[in-house]
């Protein structure tokens, strides 16, 4: 049997591309000569889960303190449901009074926003970017076309309604190999950021006429790892795996390549006291920086790009200064 395959040789296919900027990327030309753009993220997901309250056959098994749960099929799990309570009643609160005088991105789940206008108000009055992070938090692996895509219009609709207006950002976070076909088609995105394939953002030109924006996300510098195997076990340990990435990414730039860092954080894991210190820790590290490190939204950085790293071939770059300004903080 031969082993030939039709890809075999190829950078570029099926949508990947292992390529990418071939060792050579863009200077990003961050505002103040910034050496690394620093995004927190925040996901909101508390009350969208896997839940039979929720219309699902099935409990949540994913990102808890309970590792390795598994789902129970036809039956709510007390546990895991309060577990994931705890991330919007208090975990939430606490990371809030930590960033509210930062600039954040939010990942929010529309299922879980309608839930908690007060912690929608809260992220408006804060001045927080609010992306879009689906209407549930699903695995959409096996979804059908017609429910995802109205999915994402619904969210849309709720982004409007809580937020004052529309999200320009998108992470579905568990897609499919069409999920992103379908967030160009639908519009109105500055980007999406369901991928993990660079430190700078890149443009994909797969979909539609005019090139549209990645801002990968990390699973790496993310909370997630108190809730896996062999992952952080106190905020000590989270503190210093985020300061050795930002010290060395620091460093890169200082050499002359500049990149960005992304740290992932949900409510219901780091929202714990303990690990809340180390986050205060790694913050008040990233500050001492000054300038060298530009702590910013997403939605910032994609504006930064689309004026100054659009790609020829495809027009003059469109003014995006002005989309998703005119959030409302009297919801």
């Amino acid at each position: 049997m031969s082993s030939w395959h039709p890809n075999d040789g190829k950078g570029q296919y099926g949508g990947r591309d292992v390529v990418g900027y071939e060792g050579k990327p863009p200077h990003p030309k961050w505002p103040n000569g910034a050496k690394v753009a620093l995004n927190f993220v925040l996901n909101y997901e508390e009350g969208a889960e896997n839940c039979l309250l929720h219309g699902d056959t099935e409990s949540e098994k994913l990102l808890s303190e309970m590792v390795g749960a598994g789902a129970l099929e036809g039956q709510r799990h007390a546990n895991m449901e309060s577990l994931y309570d705890y991330g919007s009643r208090a975990g939430f609160w606490r990371l809030h009074d930590l960033l509210k005088t930062v600039p954040v991105t939010v990942y929010g789940v529309g299922m879980a926003m309608e839930r908690n206008p007060a912690a929608c108000r809260a992220m408006v009055q804060a001045g927080w970017e609010v992306a879009s992070h689906g209407y549930r938090w699903w695995d959409y692996q096996n979804v059908d076309e017609a429910t995802e895509r109205e999915h994402i219009r619904r969210t849309v609709q709720i982004h409007k309604d809580l937020i004052g207006v529309r999200p320009v950002g998108m992470y579905q976070g568990k897609p499919n190999i069409n999920t992103r076909k379908y967030v160009v088609e639908e519009g109105g995105f500055l980007y999406d950021s369901d991928a993990y394939d660079d430190d700078l953002p890149y443009w994909n030109t797969d979909y539609g006429s005019k090139p549209h924006l990645i801002i990968p996300y990390t699973l790496s510098e993310n909370d997630m790892k108190f809730a896996s195997p062999n992952g952080f076990s106190h905020g000590g340990e989270f503190s210093r795996y985020l300061k050795d990435s930002l010290k060395y990414l620091v460093e890169e730039g200082q050499r002359g390549a500049p990149k960005m860092m992304t740290v992932g954080l949900h409510c219901r894991l780091v929202g714990r006291p303990g690990r809340a210190a180390g986050l205060a820790e790694f913050l008040e590290y990233a500050k001492s920086f000054g300038d060298d490190v530009w702590i910013c939204r997403r939605d910032e950085i994609a504006k930064h790009w689309y004026k100054n790293h659009y790609p020829e071939g495809y027009g003059r770059a469109p003014n995006v200064d002005h989309v998703g300004n005119g959030m409302r903080s009297n919801i």
